[in-house]
């Protein structure tokens, strides 16, 4: 039976998402077509998000082993976010390029990230241009002629800025630099300083001193300045902002002082977040089991853990999707099968040959692929989604859409190479063969 997502699907989100997984990656966007056992946090999430677009603010974990759908699942929940109007960003943890001990990277990788229904990263300029526009719309509604307009639109960002500039005045003097240097044509000095505000170091002297600010911005400073974009992006009508920290796990492998310092940050972020000083942020870290449950990571510093401590014992399917932590059990066979069949339908939709593939890659062979895709990787199914998704589009479903005699159960053997791996994958794989896995289907 055809997924009835699959059939009014436009031909553009269907080939990006399709285009995705023939490289082993997951979407960008598109991932409500390819969504399978989701539906057990869509109300509670969807309830949350309302509530952030409202004035709110959520802090969310979560937590699950490599191929679980960590990735997939922050994607999907910040496809919802945009559907809602919210800014959306996605920052990848990391030692050397974004450590969560330092702050200003954090918002600076936000910045850098930064993308809206409408706009790609990054869409920090297209945001703050808005804002402007907005200000001015408002000071002509208030009764504002040309002549008073600037010193009109002036008055409001002070107004709208008040509670920012009391932790971070220099966001507001930033913006008014800017805007002073496109008023005055002077683009390059423009866009420094809107680097600046966006957390760039390295800002040009000139530039800074034109907007009446100094140095780089620090640890503390980018909480600030967080909650000045938050305001920027309400005024100019967006509802929110969705932010990911994915892969905080990562934590783990660092120095001791620095893992400190980073565990300290999370917490202090949950509790700005709990304070309410950030009306507007929908906040998602994603780690591993053992992230949450090890000495190496949140168990270290007692008062996160605290922050964090959710009741798992229970059977998952009583998980109250409405914690500060959400656990993703990972795929079994049957649900690896379900995504498989999802996949070829959506992929049928837009085939030259849909029926053909229908027939050739029938659910049975589906569940046949999936159970072979799994066994090349000692039979964790759960890690298994990547590697399986790449091999039914790129080895089975485009050579029956392009050749009409081929026949995947007579043509085709499942291969997996080394070098096609990812090195969990590799680790699992190991016991199998260290350099590839034959399997007949």
């Amino acid at each position: 039976m055809t997924d009835p997502r699959s059939s009014a699907v436009s031909a553009v989100r269907r080939r990006t998402a399709i285009d995705a997984l023939r490289r082993g990656a997951v979407p960008e966007s598109g991932l409500d077509l390819l969504a399978t056992g989701l539906d057990r946090f869509e109300s509670a999430l969807d309830a949350e998000l309302d509530a952030v677009a409202s004035g709110a603010s959520v802090f969310k974990a979560v937590r699950g082993e490599y191929g679980s759908g960590k990735t997939f699942f922050t994607r999907w929940l910040g496809e919802r976010a945009k559907q809602r109007n919210f800014a959306v960003a996605e920052i990848q943890v990391s030692e050397t390029e974004t450590p969560l001990h330092k702050l200003e990277t954090v918002y600076r990788r936000l910045t850098e990230r930064l993308s809206t229904s409408s706009f790609p990263p990054s869409a920090l300029r297209p945001v703050v241009d808005a804002w402007f526009y907005a200000l001015e719309e408002d000071a002509l509604a208030a009764g504002a002629d040309e002549d008073e307009l600037s010193g009109a639109v002036e008055q409001l960002l002070a107004a709208r800025l008040t509670e920012v500039s009391r932790h971070a005045p220099s966001f507001a003097a930033a913006l008014r630099g800017y805007r002073s240097a496109l008023a005055e044509g002077d683009e390059p000095t423009a866009a420094a300083v809107l680097a600046w505000l966006g957390g760039q170091p390295h800002v040009a002297a000139a530039a800074r001193r034109s907007a009446g600010v100094r140095g780089d911005l620090d640890h503390f400073g980018a909480l600030g300045f967080l909650q000045g974009l938050l305001t920027v992006l309400r005024d100019s009508g967006h509802r929110g902002l969705f932010v990911v920290l994915d892969e905080v796990e990562t934590l783990q492998r660092v120095r001791s002082d620095a893992r400190d310092k980073a565990l300290n940050a999370l917490r202090q972020l949950i509790d700005e977040v709990h304070s309410g000083r950030f009306p507007g942020l929908y906040l998602v870290i994603t780690g591993t089991p053992a992230f949450y449950d090890g000495q190496q990571g949140v168990q270290r510093l007692a008062p996160l853990a605290q922050r964090l401590a959710t009741d798992f014992t229970t059977d998952p399917r009583f998980d109250n999707p409405r914690a500060v932590q959400l656990r993703l059990s990972g795929f079994t066979q049957d649900s690896l099968t379900d995504l498989g069949i999802t996949i070829r339908d959506l992929y049928a939709t837009g085939a030259s040959a849909p029926d053909r593939i229908k027939a050739l890659a029938d659910d049975a062979y589906v569940a046949d692929l999936a159970q072979a895709v799994g066994g090349a990787l000692g039979g964790k199914v759960g890690v298994a989604p990547r590697l399986f998704l790449k091999k039914l589009v790129g080895d089975v479903l485009d050579r029956i859409d392009q050749f009409e005699d081929f026949d995947p159960r007579q043509h085709y053997r499942l291969t997996v190479a080394g070098s096609e791996l990812t090195s969990v994958e590799r680790n699992l794989a190991a016991a199998s063969s260290a350099d590839g896995i034959d399997l007949e289907l």
